[in-house]
């Protein structure tokens, strides 16, 4: 833009204008795509004192149904020892049954944890799940779709647990519920870095036996009070890996992130997927814009979460998101007139009627008086722009 008009214009600052122009072009900001880093460092999830207190869970759907009808698989892990119990299920299970196979399989073994790290599933949203875990005491924190890093480590291990089982059927064929006891055997038993052991070691003090055994495996043979000292000795070991695990990891992530800070009242830009938006936003085809808004801030939801003022059309959506989702609105919102709602004749000219005074001030200059009236100006559907007219 500079350089086309300068061949034909120039003024003061003329550069510097532009860029200032340009950066407040609400319609540039929604369609022009993000080249830095994104925002928000990395927030790791606080180190559980002790096993099975802290869970997440998640779920696997859309398998082929088996002979005994299970088409899903409800992944449960502690945070902690990283230990999994991968229960079959069926998709169209309701949440009483649920809970029902919760009691069974994590309560009987572990007890009522402290907190459950999920997803927004129907199933976990319900009346019956929440008030089930109230009177059992667990307190439940949900994610959300535009928080990613909320529960990384069910969606690592549902990863592996799919390529187990996806080299079981390749190798041996048959249903994938056949196989799922012994990958959890597998992945329980196995070493993992985050914790410098495998989950079974820490859970019960020694790995189990496996049907190829390189040494023998024995009871250890410690008093009463060792055996509680080196209890709390590999907690205390497993917090140091998961602490150490958890920097390392901090570190490689903020490399890739620059970090930022909106405050309650900025006016911001949603970023919206083009195919995913088809659905939450409305919004179709791969052209569709890259950002909606401005959107008011309302709250700040932790370090790097904030709670928009959304629209009643997005009223279905969460209106809590992550700040790498959200952008800095320079446009003045008074000043943007949405081509779509200006209502024109034919030969592109549209009425501009004032509908309020207000305010009012004399400007006396050496051969003349002006009068200088702030007026409320009505020329779409509506809405009103503010303006200022000179009156002689």
């Amino acid at each position: 833009m500079y350089r086309d008009l300068r061949v034909n214009y120039w003024w003061p600052g003329m550069k510097r204008d532009i860029v200032k122009y340009v950066q407040k072009c609400l319609t540039c900001m929604q369609v022009k795509a993000e080249h830095q880093k994104p925002y928000g460092k990395l927030q790791p999830l606080e180190i559980p004192l002790w096993k099975w207190e802290h869970i997440t869970m998640d779920l696997i759907t859309k398998l082929p149904k088996t002979r005994k009808g299970f088409d899903a698989i409800w992944v449960i892990v502690d945070r902690l020892t990283k230990c999994a119990h991968f229960l079959p299920i069926r998709e169209s299970y309701s949440s009483d049954k649920m809970a029902e196979i919760y009691v069974k399989e994590i309560v009987s073994r572990h007890g009522v944890p402290v907190t459950i790290i999920s997803d927004r599933d129907t199933r976990f949203t319900s009346r019956f799940w929440k008030k089930f875990q109230e009177e059992l005491g667990t307190k439940l924190l949900l994610s959300i779709a535009y928080h990613p890093q909320t529960d990384g480590q069910s969606e690592r291990i549902i990863q592996t647990l799919e390529d187990m089982l996806r080299a079981c059927i390749i190798d041996f064929g048959g249903s994938w519920d056949d196989y799922l006891p012994l990958a959890e055997f597998s992945y329980n038993n196995s070493y993992h870095s985050s914790i410098g052991m495998p989950p079974y070691e820490i859970l019960y003090g020694r790995k189990c036996r496996t049907p190829v055994c390189w040494g023998e495996v024995g009871q250890r043979e410690l008093a009463h009070k060792k055996v509680v000292k080196a209890t709390n000795d590999q907690i205390d070991q497993i917090r140091a890996h998961l602490k150490a695990s958890q920097d390392r990891q901090k570190s490689y992530a903020d490399k890739r992130r620059r970090p930022i800070d909106f405050q309650v009242g900025d006016m911001v830009l949603l970023k919206v997927s083009p195919w995913k938006g088809v659905i939450r936003f409305r919004k179709r085809g791969k052209l569709s814009q890259r950002f909606i808004g401005p959107f008011k801030i309302i709250a700040r939801v932790g370090n790097v979460a904030y709670r928009l003022e959304l629209p009643e059309e997005l009223k279905l959506i969460h209106n809590t998101f992550h700040v790498s989702y959200l952008r800095k609105c320079l446009v003045d919102e008074s000043k943007y007139v949405p081509l779509e709602d200006i209502e024109v004749d034919e030969k592109l000219n549209y009425v501009e009627k004032p509908v309020e005074i207000l305010d009012h001030k004399v400007k006396l200059l050496r051969n003349k008086t002006i009068d200088q009236v702030k007026v409320r100006w009505k020329h779409r559907k509506g809405q009103n722009i503010l303006g200022n007219r000179r009156m002689r």
